[in-house]
């Protein structure tokens, strides 16, 4: 059965949804250029962490968010948009880790190896901008440094 049903917490289309490997949250992307980061815990604890923040932009240009992927053992996660490019975020402290180079084309899906030491990224048009000439459809496979997906620890207050 169904063990939640809630509203997408973003105003444009869910392009895309990740559950966190810790089964306590998820995160959404949209159409829009947002991630929200949601938590399951109804309480007031969960909802007072959830938040929504804005991601592949360039200037005034604002691109769908098309894929997210939870690192398996740091819990942080990658977004890949329609601008070619792939991030990792620390959805905890609410921070970009890491911003890799620029793909020639949208990146329509980013996953995880099972040890999170290699990141598959499909770069490959999706049509935000209409039937126009792109560049053709690849795979990258890329490994990931530690430095790129483990969260820094928080300076102390």
């Amino acid at each position: 059965g169904v063990e939640q049903e809630r509203m997408s917490p973003l105003k444009c289309q869910t392009r895309c949804i990740s559950a966190s490997p810790d089964g306590r949250g998820f995160v959404v992307g949209s159409t829009e250029g947002r991630v929200a980061v949601e938590y399951l815990a109804e309480d007031e604890g969960g909802q007072s962490r959830k938040y929504a923040f804005k991601c592949h932009r360039q200037g005034d240009l604002v691109f769908p968010v098309n894929a997210l992927a939870f690192h398996p053992v740091y819990g942080t996660f990658a977004s890949g948009g329609a601008d070619g490019v792939v991030n990792i975020w620390d959805g905890e402290n609410r921070k970009r880790l890491s911003q890799f180079h620029q793909y020639p084309t949208s990146v329509a899906d980013v996953c995880f190896s099972h040890d999170g030491g290699l990141l598959a990224i499909a770069a490959s048009y999706t049509f935000e901008r209409g039937q126009v000439p792109h560049p053709a459809d690849n795979v990258y496979i890329r490994t990931v440094a530690e430095s790129d997906a483990k969260p820094r620890k928080r300076a102390a207050p």
